[in-house]
């Protein structure tokens, strides 16, 4: 599964079986706060949202931002792997 970047619209995409999962963000400055991610209801479980938000950060941080968690998933990812803390520095 590939995530794509739809710069248009502020998310990250990745396809499903099921439709799109999504990973919204918006830039403020030098930084993407992460406001939202949606797994379709069937895909709920099996890692799609832990696939999409990683390659979201690390793309995040390729394109020079600093990351900000704003919605629950991505919160709880950070405090997963704090090397995407951001705050910390």
């Amino acid at each position: 599964m590939n995530v794509r970047h739809n710069e248009a619209q502020s998310r990250y995409e990745l396809d499903t079986e099921h439709g799109i999962a999504i990973a919204v963000y918006s830039v403020r400055g030098d930084q993407a706060v992460f406001t939202h991610t949606e797994v379709p209801r069937e895909d709920v479980g099996r890692g799609i949202a832990t696939q999409l938000v990683r390659a979201a950060l690390d793309d995040t941080r390729r394109r020079g931002l600093k990351i900000v968690p704003a919605c629950s998933f991505v919160v709880a990812f950070v405090r997963r792997h704090p090397e995407y803390d951001d705050r910390r520095s």
